[in-house]
């Protein structure tokens, strides 16, 4: 795990750097899925499971056992047409979210809510854990 931490370090520093001469930030997701970020202010962070993404247009996170590759790009390509941790799409980021997500896991009706923005951990289900998440990055300010 040290090692593998370690190669992340080395490897985010290297982007950063690559950064500058791209537009775009992109992760090839194991399930062949590809998710196109800005470069525009990004930050990268990660923890033991998730790399999270913040630029001038929102948050992205993705679980590190899905990231498959990663790399740099001037085609914009495909983007999300929602921002993540917008669940009820007001296109804000803020406590009527995690209302609305509590409100789908205790009802199970996803009617009113973007089940692709409630992903927050990126994991490909709802649950708690995105409850969670989503707590953190509104209280982060990150949202």
């Amino acid at each position: 795990m040290k090692k593998t931490i370690i190669t992340m370090l080395i490897a985010m520093v290297a982007m950063v750097a690559s950064a500058e001469t791209y537009s775009y930030l992109k992760f090839t997701k194991s399930n062949g899925t590809t998710v196109t970020c800005s470069v525009e202010g990004i930050k990268i962070t990660y923890d033991n499971s998730n790399i999270t993404v913040t630029n001038d247009e929102g948050t992205t996170t993705i679980a590190l056992a899905d990231v498959q590759d990663m790399y740099f790009s001037n085609e914009a390509g495909t983007t999300p047409s929602y921002k993540v941790g917008d669940v009820n799409g007001d296109g804000n980021v803020n406590i009527s979210d995690v209302t609305a997500l509590i409100d789908y896991l205790l009802s199970g009706d996803a009617s009113s809510i973007n089940t692709d923005a409630a992903n927050l951990n990126g994991d490909g289900l709802v649950n708690i854990s995105d409850v969670t998440a989503l707590i953190d990055l509104i209280l982060s300010g990150n949202a």
